[in-house]
């Protein structure tokens, strides 16, 4: 087993842009539209929610984009992340694979989402608004935008979905010691949280409900603007420094990933880690299969349709092309709330439909065992999000077993379970069950696509 764990990068060897890789598909993604007029929308359509900057690097059609000085020196608190060699892993699997995985959990927060936190609060903040609304589900991406904004002077105000703000307290906690005012969602605050409890007064709620009052709020508001956590193109654009970073690791480590796994929910962590990748893919100069994992009880790659639908449940965003189970599905209250998505993002659904990427689901009990196993062996115990890729990692690994190959295997570790503990000690008490969305629910909640 002796051999170089970890791969590490200087501060100087950090990215300094982002990648876009658009450019290099071979035909553009479906624009979103304008749910009235079901024509493309504009930048003055976005405006009400996003600032200039980032509605250019929504639509840019520029290979790089670049990193502002004052972004990367806040990097600078955490990047470059570590890659690892998960050589005692590959131990207890008795594998001929050698696995690798890309350390997100390094960050102030604990996981990959300040990559994005950071510059979106930055580019606000040069335009002078003072306040941001937002969403988030286990608390990964709140936790990341209140440190952001505490960064940057701005007031950060949450809508943390019911079932996320039950089960994990201390995020909470992490969210309101950045300064950020968080509420649970549906809330009374909202015309949008009103309506799902005056339907439902005991909903679980839901990441489409959260962006509706979020949404709702910073539309109100004319010093406010609305920030998203994945999903949106300029999203994934930041998220791109991870997969950089880690090929410029691989040359340290003077090996090549065969296979590229990440979990998810919405598709950020997933193509911050396989966009860059992807590149070298599409230029002939690496031969990778891409593989995207999620629940198997919110499969919206797998079981969703492909199809324009709102990002949000009460139908206040644009219609956007992906994959989808309905923006009025609920899925079940998993304990991997930052999967627990109805739709997928729209450039990630484009490459999945073009044949470039495979997914798969996998079911909430493997994925726990297959978290355990991973912290019983390279002891970080891996956010319930990441335990999915961890999940197909360990699969194929013991199929390389199987067939005796020597496959490369890498995924993003993109966060720690810190604080989401009581997911833990529900797989550990025997108390988790597995929440496969079943068919009739599917079809119902198809049936609610515009």
């Amino acid at each position: 087993m002796a051999g170089r764990t970890k791969y590490l990068l200087d501060e100087e060897d950090m990215p300094t842009q982002w990648y876009n890789v658009v450019p290099d598909l071979p035909q553009p993604p479906p624009p979103p539209l304008h749910p009235a007029t079901r024509e493309p929308v504009g930048p003055a359509d976005l405006a009400p929610l996003f600032p200039q900057a980032l509605i250019e690097q929504e639509v840019t059609t520029e290979r790089y984009v670049d990193i502002p000085g004052e972004v990367i020196d806040v990097y600078r608190l955490w990047r470059p992340s570590p890659l690892f060699r998960a050589r005692r892993l590959e131990k207890l699997l008795d594998t001929p694979a050698r696995i690798y995985y890309k350390y997100e959990g390094v960050s102030p927060v604990g996981s990959h989402k300040p990559n994005t936190a950071v510059p979106q609060a930055f580019y606000n903040s040069a335009e002078g608004v003072t306040r941001l609304t937002t969403e988030t589900g286990a608390g990964q991406w709140g936790s990341a935008l209140a440190f952001a904004c505490a960064t940057y002077g701005l007031d950060c105000e949450v809508w943390q979905v019911r079932a996320s703000y039950d089960q994990k307290p201390y995020r909470k906690i992490m969210m309101e010691t950045f300064g950020a005012t968080l509420h649970p969602s549906p809330s009374e605050l909202t015309e949008a949280g009103r309506k799902i409890l005056a339907e439902n007064p005991d909903s679980t709620g839901s990441l489409g409900i959260a962006i509706s009052e979020a949404v709702e709020k910073a539309a109100g508001d004319p010093d406010a603007r609305y920030a998203l956590g994945s999903v949106l193109n300029h999203v994934l654009l930041h998220q791109t420094v991870i997969g950089e970073e880690a090929i410029k690791q691989f040359q340290l480590a003077e090996d090549t990933p065969d296979v590229i796994v990440g979990c998810t929910g919405g598709g950020s962590n997933f193509g911050g880690l396989a966009f860059p990748f992807l590149r070298e893919k599409l230029a002939g100069r690496m031969d990778v299969d891409i593989r995207a994992v999620e629940p198997a009880a919110c499969p919206s790659l797998t079981r969703g349709r492909y199809a324009y639908d709102f990002g949000d449940t009460a139908g206040l965003t644009p219609l956007l092309k992906m994959h989808t189970l309905g923006h009025g599905f609920i899925p079940d209250p998993i304990h991997a709330g930052g999967l627990r998505y109805h739709g997928m993002s729209p450039l990630l659904s484009h490459i999945y439909e073009l044949g470039l990427i495979d997914a798969l689901a996998v079911p909430q009990q493997e994925c726990f065992a297959a978290g355990v196993r991973f912290a019983r062996t390279e002891g970080i115990i891996p956010a319930p999000e990441p335990t999915h890729a961890l999940a197909a990692c360990m699969r194929e690994a013991l199929r390389c077993k199987e067939t005796g190959e020597e496959k490369v295997i890498l995924t993003a570790l993109c966060g720690h379970a810190h604080l989401d503990l009581p997911a833990y000690a529900a797989y550990l008490g025997g108390q988790m069950v597995d929440n496969e969305l079943p068919q009739h629910a599917l079809d119902t909640s198809l049936a609610g696509i515009p």
